[in-house]
């Protein structure tokens, strides 16, 4: 599954024992290190997470995909990995949690593990090494042997104290039998890693790195680790070819307006791309910078992302949010999710935004939601007739008052399948959610985007051809 139009296309997932060992670090210096070699480098992340795929995005100057199989399935995230390597020298997965972390403590449902079977591609295992020797040994020892189904071809060591510490885990992994060899030692470096916030990473636009950031991770992975070596571990297990055909793009029948800044930055790549095959036209604008919405728009899509941090700035925007205020009353067709949703109600802390649902939006200091959620709708939306499914992800540190009087049309569920009541909020023709639905989960849903839109802008013509004749 590592190959595209018959061409082999070498490939490695990264993984860990743990979060916070050095994935995303790791993967995005690797994958600067590569570029410098003026290789194209094909980005995936494991799971739903937005954030890590941008930063990889910024890195390879090209979409990174997520592969997550309880959202999209085998089938979905095989198709989106190999269609996204077709031009590709090389493609690197960065995983979540570790490497058998799932769903449940007795399966390998929703795990780096379980994808890199489903692509049939090797592992590249990085170990946090700090206070360990002959341990070390023991640890990759148990990750190689735990599921002899999956290859590890190679582990990293990271924050290794000294020389003498690396000869020590060098040492551990050669008086072992059956270990993957030790491809390089990374020394702990305190101006390496990446700043956080209550979400996780700070996102690629709104920590563009300063000056000389990406090369200085290129530095640290061409010093200490053996990237020829890599390479070849990567290219010698390279599976059969297979290929995807080439989707075309129709002619666009819609405009839909893409909020796209540093408050609104979450979107699924393929969520955008089956739009766009549905035939609509993405136009992109900023709710913090532009006054006004692009001209002749017939929908709009406002993602997720962090409007928290500049609700000032969009609370001040208000001739925009007059505009929107009147698109939507006029009929708009407007699907918003989770900070969308937020951009979308009366106020966020008390500072007044758009106000098309009645609902003041609280920031918290705990985390309100996580989790994978099922979504059914209940009745007529933009996304479909009652009955529509699909799947998504929740993640969030607010909530709203008012909600018991706002208009239910979500049925959710967890990944589990336990029932968590009522949710998706709309108005006229906007629909708002905390929920990020993944669209490769039900690519109808896109395409009903599309048709709800054609249909509202058919009806707009009419009524104004008729207003015309009169």
């Amino acid at each position: 599954m590592t190959a595209t139009n018959g061409r082999h296309v070498p490939s490695l997932l990264i993984a860990a024992p743990c979060s916070g060992s050095g994935k995303t670090t790791l993967t995005l210096g690797l994958m600067a290190a590569l570029r410098r070699r003026a290789l194209k480098v094909a980005p995936f992340k494991v799971g739903p997470d937005f954030i890590d795929p941008g930063h990889h995005a910024a890195a390879c100057d090209r979409p990174s995909y997520n592969l997550d199989g309880w959202m999209c399935g085998r089938e979905w995230v095989q198709k989106t990995f190999v269609s996204a390597c077709a031009d590709a020298d090389i493609a690197l997965i960065e995983g979540v949690m570790g490497l058998f972390d799932g769903i449940s403590g007795s399966s390998e449902e929703g795990s780096s593990g379980e994808i890199a079977k489903w692509l049939d591609i090797p592992v590249l295992l990085v170990v946090d090494a700090r206070s360990q020797a002959r341990s070390f040994a023991a640890l990759v020892k148990g990750f190689t042997d735990f599921d002899p189904e999956l290859r590890i071809a190679g582990v990293i060591a990271n924050r290794v104290g000294s020389e003498r510490h690396r000869y020590l885990l060098q040492e551990a992994l050669d008086s072992t039998s059956g270990l993957p060899p030790l491809l390089g030692c990374l020394p702990r470096r305190e101006d390496i890693g990446m700043p956080e916030r209550h979400l996780g990473l700070v996102t690629a636009d709104a920590f563009p790195p300063e000056e000389g950031f990406t090369s200085r991770l290129a530095d640290w992975v061409e010093e200490h680790l053996n990237l020829d070596q890599l390479l070849r571990l990567a290219a010698n297990t390279a599976a059969s070819p297979c290929s995807v055909a080439p989707v075309q793009k129709p002619a666009a029948r819609v405009r839909i307006g893409v909020a796209r800044d540093r408050a609104f930055s979450f979107y699924y790549p393929e969520n955008l791309q089956l739009l766009e095959q549905a035939g609509a036209e993405l136009v992109t604008f900023s709710p913090l910078d532009d006054t006004e919405l692009p001209e002749n728009l017939d929908g709009l899509y406002l993602g997720g992302g962090y409007p928290e941090l500049h609700v000032e700035q969009l609370a001040a925007n208000h001739s925009l949010l007059a505009q929107l205020r009147q698109t939507a009353e006029a009929g708009l067709p407007i699907y918003a999710e989770c900070g969308g949703f937020m951009y979308l109600c009366k106020s966020v802390d008390s500072l007044s935004l758009v106000g098309l649902f009645p609902a003041a939006v609280r920031m918290l200091t705990k985390r309100k939601a996580l989790g994978y959620r099922s979504v059914e709708t209940v009745e007529d939306t933009l996304l479909g007739p009652a009955g529509s499914k699909a799947r998504g992800h929740e993640f969030h540190y607010s909530e709203i008052d008012a909600a018991e009087h706002l208009s239910h049309c979500y049925r959710l569920g967890r990944r589990d399948g336990e029932e968590l009541g009522m949710e998706g909020y709309r108005y006229k023709n906007v629909l708002g959610s905390y929920i990020h639905l993944h669209f490769g989960s039900n690519p109808q849903l896109a395409a009903n985007f599309v048709e709800f839109c054609l249909k509202v802008k058919a009806c707009a013509a009419e009524i104004a051809e008729n207003a015309e004749r009169r």
